[in-house]
């Protein structure tokens, strides 16, 4: 007689739409919590590092984005476009973020001094919203330089795409001539490059959003994406010979 399985023991399997939420989900608390560091690290280097410079550090790091956008991305066909589209994506989302929510027009309204005998609730926010004003301003320049480079990531998705279809296809080739050729083939060199391939691209997301300094995008992407294209190519060329 058959004994009744133990429901403790029941694997419950995701469909493929759960599975493409919880990635979802995944990828927005990694972006946040990217944007959280960003915030911190300026704000860290407001007290040790650039104390003189204050604000005007996040403020021009902004500035230095928004003109390799501007200049330096129209020297190219792609990086062009990627730069026109960053632009747009950028000024809508500080529109959404900061605007339309009316933060701006609240900074706006308790940052001028109130007069000596004004009280209410405007005087509070006031002596509250003055002693930080300059991490406000900077966490909010901080949330646009954000903005510009994720933009410019996700724009910048088809270069890795490209890379790594090139990458994937020498890789096969290479396998071929291993397989015909009676190579020797490594599982433990296939593994390890398999498994390199996502924190490779990831780390390229990280870095870039998290980075205190203004960096060109070029200097921080195609080294990435070079080593992921690798990492690909390692994978393909060592994948066993017989499926």
């Amino acid at each position: 007689m058959a004994r009744p399985a133990d429901p403790r023991r029941t694997v419950v399997r995701r469909g493929t739409f759960s599975r493409i939420l919880t990635g979802l989900a995944q990828g927005l608390k990694w972006l946040l919590v990217s944007l959280f560091i960003s915030i911190l690290i300026e704000w860290t280097g407001m007290v040790f590092w650039w104390e003189e410079q204050g604000a005007a550090h996040s403020r021009q790091m902004l500035t230095n984005e928004l003109r390799w956008l501007g200049t330096g991305f129209h020297q190219n066909g792609w990086m062009g476009h990627i730069g026109n589209h960053a632009y747009h994506l950028s000024d809508r989302a500080y529109s959404l973020l900061f605007e339309r929510t009316g933060i701006v027009e609240l900074v706006h309204w308790i940052t001028p001094a109130p007069s000596p005998h004004e009280s209410g609730i405007r005087a509070v926010l006031h002596r509250l919203h003055a002693p930080v004003s300059e991490y406000v301003v900077a966490a909010m320049q901080m949330t646009q330089v954000f903005t510009v480079r994720l933009a410019i990531l996700v724009l910048s998705l088809p270069v890795f795409v490209l890379f790594a279809w090139v990458a994937l296809v020498d890789g096969l080739v290479l396998r071929d001539l291993r397989r015909w050729g009676g190579g020797r083939e490594s599982s433990f060199v296939y593994h390890y490059a398999r498994k390199a391939m996502l924190p490779l691209f990831l780390s390229a997301w990280v870095l870039y959003l998290v980075l205190p300094v203004s960096v060109h995008p070029s200097w921080i992407l195609l080294p990435f994406a070079l080593a992921f294209a690798l990492a690909v190519r390692v994978t393909a060329g060592t994948f066993k010979k017989y499926l």
